[in-house]
C-alpha cells in the first residue's frame, strides 16, 4: 500500500490540471478524438513521471487505468504492454544483474581491474570504467553497477588516501573518480541494449513508428567504436580540466589485493554466474542463428541462476526495482503504440517535418538530435524524455529522408549520454553528486564540455563508422 508521505498534493494537482486542460481542448483538424484523448493522458502521464506527485509504478498505473475509464481505449488494449517481449528482457536483466551482486563477483571484478591497473590514479579511474563495461550488459540498472559496486570502491580508495568532503580534501582523489565513474557510466549505459532500462523502450518505440528491429548484437556493433573512444578520451579531459592532487597510487593495488584476499577464491555460486553470464552474452550475439532470441536467452540465463541455486525464488520476488519496471515500461509502450496506431505520431510528425524541410536528412539529423540531447536539461529521467520526444523526433527524421535504423540508433545512444550533463538527469546523478565530491558548479561545468566531447565523438566517429557498417 502506497504510503501517505508518497502522494505529493500539489505535483499531483499540477499533473492532473495539465491532463484534464490537453483532453478538454478540441481535437486538432485531421485528428481523430481518441489519438488526442490518448496524447492527453500520456502527457499527464510524462509530467506525472517528471515532478513525481507518487512512485513512477503508481503514476504508470493511474495513466493506464485512464484510458480504459475514458473508453479510449479497451482493457485488453490497455494490457497489451505487458506482453511485450523487450519489456521482459530488461525485467529478467535485472533478476540477472542480482546475481551479480548476491555472488559478489560484481564486487571481484572491479577489484580485480583497480589491482591490476590501479598504481596510478589515471590508471585507476580506467580500472573502474573498464569494470563497469565488463558488467554493463547483463546489468540494465546503471544506478545499481555505478551505484552499488564502483561507487563504494571508490568511496574506500578515497577514505584510504586521505580525501574526505568533511575536512576539504575532497581534490585529493575523490572528486576525480566520482566525476570519472559517473561519466563513465553513461557511455556504457549507451553501449549495450541492456546496460540501462530505457534502452529497449527505444527498441519498441523505433519497432512500432519505423518497422526497424534493432537487435541486441546490432546496437552492441553500432556503439562499440564511439563508445570506446569516448571511455579512453573523457578520463584524459576529466584529469586535466580537474586533475587530482595525487597521481601516483600504489596504494590502490595493495587495498584490492587485500580486498581479493579477504573474498577468497572463487566461490561455486561465483564460478555459476559466470558459466551463466557467459552463456548468455554468447546466446545475445550468435543466438538468433539458432532461432533464439534476446528475451529468450535471458528466460534461459534465469532459469539456470535458479537451478544451480545462484537466484532463490525470494530474490526474485524481492526484486522491487525489476517490477516496479515492468509496471511503467509497459503502460508507456503501450501508450507509445497506440499513439502510433491511432494516427497522432504520424500526425505530429507531418506537422513537425515543416521545421525541417529544405534541410539535407543529413543537417536535420544534426540539428534534431542536438535539440533532442540538450532539451534533457528539462527532465530527471532518461524514461521520461525518452517516452516524452523519442517517438516524435524519430518520426520526423524518417520522414526528412533520413535512414530509419541509423536515426533511431543515434537518438537511442543520445537517450543515455545526455544525462552527463546535470546532477538530477538520471539514476545515478544523484547518487554521485550526494557524495559530495563535486560541486554543483563543476559538475554543470564538466557535464557541458563532455557533452561537446560525445556529441563529436559519436556523430563524427561514430558517423564514419556508422557508414562502415552500411549504416547510411
Amino acid at each position: 500500500m502506497t504510503k501517505k508521505s508518497d502522494v505529493k498534493l500539489i505535483p499531483l494537482l499540477i499533473t492532473l490540471a495539465i491532463g484534464i486542460g490537453i483532453w478538454n481542448i478540441a481535437p486538432p483538424a485531421g485528428l481523430e478524438k481518441e489519438a488526442w484523448q490518448l496524447f492527453a493522458i500520456f502527457v499527464a502521464t510524462i509530467v506525472g513521471l517528471i515532478i513525481k506527485p507518487m512512485p513512477m509504478g503508481v503514476v504508470a498505473i493511474f495513466g493506464l487505468t485512464a484510458t480504459v475509464l475514458t473508453k479510449t481505449l479497451t482493457i485488453g488494449d490497455a494490457l497489451s504492454g505487458f506482453s511485450n517481449s523487450v519489456i521482459w528482457l530488461i525485467v529478467i536483466a535485472f533478476f540477472v544483474s542480482r546475481g551479480f551482486i548476491k555472488t559478489g563477483l560484481g564486487s571481484r571484478v572491479a577489484y580485480f581491474f583497480v589491482m591490476k591497473f590501479g598504481k596510478k590514479t589515471l590508471g585507476l579511474s580506467y580500472a573502474l570504467l573498464f569494470s563497469d563495461l565488463l558488467l554493463a550488459p547483463a546489468m540494465p540498472s546503471n544506478t545499481a553497477r555505478a551505484g552499488g559496486i564502483v561507487l563504494p570502491i571508490i568511496r574506500s580508495l578515497s577514505e584510504a588516501y586521505g580525501s574526505r568532503v568533511e575536512d576539504g580534501t575532497e581534490r585529493k582523489i575523490g572528486s576525480f573518480l566520482t566525476k570519472v565513474a559517473f561519466q563513465g557510466d553513461m557511455i556504457t549505459s549507451a553501449m549495450f541494449l541492456t546496460a540501462m532500462a530505457a534502452n529497449p523502450l527505444v527498441v519498441s518505440i523505433a519497432a512500432e513508428i519505423t518497422g526497424v528491429n534493432i537487435s541486441w548484437t546490432g546496437w552492441m556493433v553500432a556503439a562499440f567504436v564511439p563508445g570506446i573512444v569516448s571511455l579512453i578520451i573523457i578520463p584524459l579531459v576529466i584529469y586535466k580540466i580537474y586533475p587530482p592532487e595525487i597521481k601516483e597510487t600504489p596504494g590502490a593495488a595493495e587495498l584490492a589485493k587485500q580486498k581479493l584476499a579477504e573474498m577468497g577464491p572463487l566461490k561455486r555460486s561465483e564460478w555459476y554466474m559466470v558459466g551463466v553470464f557467459f552463456l548468455i552474452l554468447c546466446l545475445w550475439i550468435f543466438g538468433t542463428k539458432v532461432g533464439i532470441d534476446a528475451t529468450t536467452t535471458a528466460f534461459i540465463g534465469l532459469c539456470a541462476l535458479l537451478l544451480l541455486q545462484v537466484l532463490s525464488w525470494s530474490d526474485i520476488k524481492n526484486e522491487q526495482g525489476a517490477w516496479d519496471t515492468l509496471v511503467w515500461f509497459a503502460a508507456l509502450v503501450m501508450m507509445a503504440t497506440f499513439l502510433n496506431q491511432l494516427g497522432f505520431i504520424p500526425w505530429f510528425s507531418g506537422i513537425m517535418e515543416g521545421s525541417v524541410s529544405g534541410m539535407s536528412w543529413v543537417v536535420a539529423l544534426i540539428v534534431l538530435a542536438l535539440v533532442y540531447f540538450y532539451s534533457h536539461y528539462f527532465f530527471a529521467s532518461n524514461t521520461a524524455h525518452v517516452s516524452a520526444m523519442y517517438g516524435a523526433f524519430l518520426a520526423v527524421l524518417v520522414a526528412a529522408g533520413a535512414p530509419p535504423l541509423l536515426s533511431a540508433l543515434v537518438l537511442g545512444f543520445f537517450s543515455n549520454l545526455f544525462a552527463c550533463t546535470t546532477h538530477y538527469g538520471c539514476g545515478p546523478a544523484p547518487v554521485f553528486f550526494g557524495t559530495g565530491y563535486v560541486s554543483q558548479n563543476k559538475w554543470w561545468s564538466i557535464g557541458f564540455l563532455i557533452s561537446i566531447i560525445h556529441i563529436l565523438v559519436w556523430l563524427g566517429i561514430g558517423g564514419l563508422w556508422w557508414k562502415l557498417l552500411g549504416l547510411w
